[in-house]
C-alpha cells in the first residue's frame, strides 16, 4: 500500500462515517480531530509507560496511533497539502548524498 492509495481509501472511510454519524465537518475539524487522536495516542502511551491508570494494551496503542495518522491524511487533503512532496522536500532528500549536509 503506498500513501496515495491509504489516503484515499481514509478519506472514502471518513465521507462514509460522517454521512453515518451525521458529523458536520467544518473548516477545521480535521486539524481539532488530529489534536484529539494525538491525546488519545498520548494516554495510552501513558498507560503504557506505566505513568496513568488503566489496563496497558498494546493494541491500543497501534489503533490510536492509525487514528493519528488518518486524521493527519484527512487533514493534509483539506488544507492542500502533499504530503509525499512534503516528506521529500524537509526528509527524504537527507538521503540523497547530492543534497545531504554532513553533519557539523
Amino acid at each position: 500500500m503506498n500513501l496515495a492509495d491509504l489516503s484515499r481509501d481514509v478519506l472514502r472511510i471518513s465521507d462514509i462515517y460522517a454521512a453515518e454519524h451525521g458529523i458536520e465537518r467544518s473548516g477545521d475539524w480535521a486539524l481539532l480531530k488530529v489534536q484529539e487522536e494525538l491525546g488519545e495516542l498520548t494516554a495510552e502511551h501513558l498507560r503504557m509507560s506505566g505513568r496513568a491508570r488503566g489496563e496497558a494494551d498494546a493494541g491500543k496503542l497501534g489503533d490510536e496511533a492509525a487514528d493519528v495518522l488518518g486524521m493527519l491524511l484527512i487533514y493534509c487533503d483539506r488544507a492542500g497539502i502533499d504530503l509525499e512532496q512534503a516528506m521529500q522536500r524537509k526528509w527524504l532528500h537527507w538521503l540523497d548524498p547530492q543534497t545531504a549536509v554532513p553533519p557539523a
